[in-house]
């Protein structure tokens, strides 16, 4: 299954990084392993050009911050499907002032026929901290990075069961 692992955010905005330190912490992790069916990205952008970078894979794990909310505490993680992101408000890179949601954005892109992926499993991990310049997480967030990172690696190499 071609899968494309992709980090959003701004490494230089503290905790807006989050989804860019996981997708480096995964590319170490695969580094001696021959993974010809996964690539490892990193953006900044949301909307169609977020869905440009979707085509051609049968599967997408995009890695977010989410402002926090409901109560939740800062690192939280949620694993979460494009229904789910539909109905909350869009995670920091989805969505672009001067663009369309990324879910508007891929059902006009099937409708053009674009061969994009069935499959979109979205980690939003919630932040408190995305306005001041560094390239260093709120504590809590660096605490949730391996927690991520362990989780993406379990949805590309499931834990077999021997029986």
């Amino acid at each position: 299954m071609k899968t494309l692992i992709l980090g959003l955010g701004n490494p230089f905005l503290t905790d807006d990084g989050v989804g860019v330190k996981v997708a480096n912490a995964i590319e170490e992790e695969l580094n001696s392993e021959s993974n010809e069916d996964i690539t490892i990205e990193e953006a900044s952008v949301g909307g169609l050009r977020l869905m440009e970078a979707m085509i051609g894979f049968d599967r997408v794990i995009l890695i977010d911050a989410l402002l926090a909310r409901n109560g939740n505490k800062p690192g939280t993680i949620h694993r979460m499907t494009l229904d789910d992101l539909n109905a909350i408000s869009p995670t920091q890179h989805s969505a672009c002032a001067h663009d369309t949601t990324l879910a508007t954005a891929l059902e006009m892109g099937r409708r053009i026929g674009l061969a994009l992926p069935n499959e979109i499993i979205i980690y939003a991990v919630e932040v408190e901290n995305v306005m001041d310049f560094s390239e260093k997480p709120t504590q809590a967030v660096t605490r949730t990075i391996p927690l991520v990172v362990a989780s993406v690696l379990e949805e590309i190499h499931p834990t077999q069961d021997i029986k």
